[in-house]
C-alpha cells in the first residue's frame, strides 16, 4: 500500500486567498478555499470552516450528534456556552425543508459553563454536547472551526435537553 503524501500550504496563500475572499463575503461561516479542495482531495474526514465576525449578541444554540468542534480564536474575543441541557430543542430543518435530525437547535442552554476565547485560544467540543457562541458590545472574532466526524452517532435520547 503506497502512503498519502502530507500536504503543506504556507501560510502566504491562506491568507492571500482567504483574505480577498472573505473580504467580499458577509459575515458567518464559511468553508472557503483552499481549505475545502485540500480536505476533499486529502480524503480527512474532517471539515474547514471560518467564521468571519461572529456577530453581537447569541446566536442559537445547537448539538451536533455526528461530529465534533474545534474552535481556534484567530483574533477578537468571543465567548461561549458549553455543556449544560438544550432548552426546548428542535430538529434542525434543511433549506429543502427536510429534517435533519443529527443537528438540533435550541434558544438557550441550561446550567452550562462559559468559556472567553481570545486569539490563540482552542475549545474542544464533543460531539453530543449544547453550545453557542456570541460577543459583546463593539467587539469582533474571526474563528477557525474544525469539525471532526464521531465515531458513533449521540443517540437523540441522550443528547442534554431532548425530549421525545
Amino acid at each position: 500500500m503506497a502512503l498519502k503524501s502530507p500536504t503543506y500550504i504556507p501560510h502566504t496563500v491562506i491568507t492571500e486567498t482567504l483574505g480577498s475572499e472573505l473580504s467580499t463575503l458577509p459575515d458567518g461561516k464559511y468553508n472557503p478555499d483552499p481549505l475545502k479542495s485540500l480536505v476533499k482531495e486529502s480524503g480527512v474526514p474532517a471539515s474547514i470552516l471560518v467564521d468571519k465576525n461572529v456577530p453581537y449578541g447569541t446566536n442559537e444554540a445547537e448539538v451536533h450528534r455526528h461530529e465534533a468542534d474545534l474552535w481556534i480564536c484567530i483574533d477578537g474575543e468571543v465567548s461561549f456556552m458549553v455543556g449544560g441541557a438544550l432548552v426546548n430543542p428542535w430538529i434542525k430543518k434543511n433549506p429543502d425543508g427536510t429534517e435533519n435530525d443529527l443537528e438540533l437547535k435550541a434558544k438557550e442552554i441550561a446550567n452550562g459553563i462559559t468559556h472567553t476565547l481570545h486569539a490563540g485560544d482552542v475549545l474542544y467540543i464533543p460531539e453530543g454536547n449544547p453550545h453557542v457562541h456570541w460577543t459583546e458590545g463593539t467587539n469582533a472574532a474571526r474563528l477557525w472551526i474544525i469539525k471532526l466526524p464521531a465515531k458513533v452517532v449521540v443517540p437523540l435520547s441522550e443528547v442534554p435537553g431532548w425530549k421525545a
